[in-house]
């Protein structure tokens, strides 16, 4: 049965569409000029999705001036949620003196400073325009700088849109078994040669392949926790370890930050004591606008620069822009230690709320992540690598769509893939409203959950 045909789930269906109407409209109209009425994949999900006018502190408004909390961020960039006076007069600022002055410029290494002195690993930056970028340029400075073409990631990570990423973007689809490199028709089969892949968790696996190619392998790329795979913890010691076998066999770490940089004051990697020698950088660092950065120790950002024998080429027109340089600083600024720890424990209070819903309903799920950040599961088990989430996530793809939908129609905006993310402007008054919500829609679909998913259902 198609979820629209239950009872159910017509019944949310038709009550998002009715609040809508205006959204609606503009997707259908959009559809004549855009490819799927949108133009990023991540924020579609059916029957349409919201357009939104307006956002200010943690909310946002919809072309219908409904209002919701804003849980997911565009994807946990704005760490300050919409609108925020002192980031929004920095890039003021520096819109009344020039957007972007085509030459360097004083602000570029003021917050580049900010995050040397911020990042224990970080000796120098360099900027470009997104996360994707800064990974891309990261995977290049690692074979530049060892003179290897290999790269070795997580079977399922996501590291942004460029090729070399986009090899086991979504876990191979093996029953059974390691994975192995591959990837969608888009990509080039010959990268396939040069991408390794292991699973998270599995140390044993990434040394296994470090001792067979460490003379083939550049650098290992890894997320310190599992972001849009499933935001989930790594095993204990995984990834010292892998900093560990990185150093036994002359290959460089890259530690992918673009999501995580914000759990802690310099990253997760200060929490858990990592010096990668290359992190790659995006999101939270830019105050809402687009950017990515490629930090790292010394001696290897160095090959970047223009004065080097054999430099690694690196530009872009908007590289360190002013406005978004100086709209980054002012939001690093703000994202305080004592900011950092609130909105973590602000993260624990609606985790365990999230927990507490499903134990009071008897529905079998998980909710993972830490801090600000987490995921909720539609499986027994909470997920330790890609395959699992993903497989998860495919049995219980009408019901996440219900659910979010649902959540919709209550007033909380968050990614239709069940991720949440906190933000500075909320305070508890907003965290117990998500939660509140949580719990209610979790009753309304209980029915529908015991009549197409009843392994979920406990007792």
């Amino acid at each position: 049965m198609a979820y629209e045909d239950h009872a159910i789930g017509h019944d949310i269906i038709a009550r998002y569409k009715n609040a809508t109407l205006a959204s609606e409209a503009h997707f259908q109209a959009a559809n004549a000029y855009l490819p799927g009425g949108d133009t990023r994949r991540a924020s579609f999900f059916t029957p349409y999705p919201l357009f939104m006018e307006r956002g200010e502190g943690c909310f946002l408004y919809d072309a219908n001036e409904n209002r919701y909390i804003d849980m997911q961020n565009n994807y946990t960039s704005l760490i300050h949620g919409h609108a925020h006076p002192k980031v929004n007069e920095a890039a003021k600022s520096r819109l009344e003196t020039g957007v972007v002055l085509g030459s360097a410029g004083e602000i570029q290494y003021r917050h580049a400073e900010h995050l040397c002195k911020r990042i224990a690993s970080v000796d120098a930056v360099r900027y470009c325009n997104s996360g994707t970028e800064a990974t891309m340029f990261a995977m290049r400075l690692a074979r530049a700088y060892k003179k290897r073409e290999g790269i070795l990631k997580m079977d399922g990570g996501y590291h942004g849109m460029h090729d070399y990423a986009q090899v086991n973007i979504f876990p191979e689809p093996m029953n059974e078994g390691l994975p192995r490199a591959w990837a969608e028709p888009w990509v080039p089969r010959n990268l396939l040669k040069d991408v390794f892949i292991a699973p998270y968790n599995d140390l044993n696996r990434v040394e296994e392949l470090l001792r067979e190619n460490h003379d083939t392998i550049a650098a290992v790329i890894v997320e310190p926790m599992f972001s849009s795979g499933g935001m989930f913890m790594p095993d204990d010691g995984f990834i010292k370890g892998i900093r560990d076998l990185t150093e036994q066999f002359e290959v460089l770490m890259i530690m992918d930050e673009v999501m995580m940089f914000r759990l802690g004051y310099g990253g997760m990697q200060e929490m858990s004591d990592i010096r990668p020698d290359i992190t790659a950088l995006g999101k939270i660092i830019g105050g809402g606008f687009p950017v990515g950065a490629v930090a790292g120790r010394k001696e290897v950002m160095d090959l970047f620069s223009p004065a080097h024998s054999h430099p690694v080429f690196h530009s872009g027109t908007f590289n360190g822009n002013n406005i978004t340089l100086a709209a980054g600083l002012a939001a690093l600024e703000l994202y305080d230690q004592e900011a950092v720890l609130r909105i973590n424990i602000l993260g624990d209070r609606l985790r365990d709320a999230f927990k507490v819903s499903l134990k009071e309903a008897c529905v079998a799920a998980s909710v993972t992540g830490m801090g600000s950040l987490m995921t909720v599961h539609w499986r027994k088990q909470a997920p330790r690598t890609a395959r699992e989430t993903f497989e998860g996530l495919l049995a219980a793809w009408d019901l996440a769509g219900l659910f979010h939908l649902e959540m919709l129609n209550r007033g909380i905006f968050s990614a239709p893939r069940g991720m949440y993310a906190l933000t500075t402007p909320m305070t508890e008054k907003e965290v117990d409203m998500v939660a509140d919500a949580f719990g209610e829609t979790l009753s309304l679909l209980k029915p529908y959950i015991a009549d197409t998913r009843p392994d979920l259902i406990i007792g």
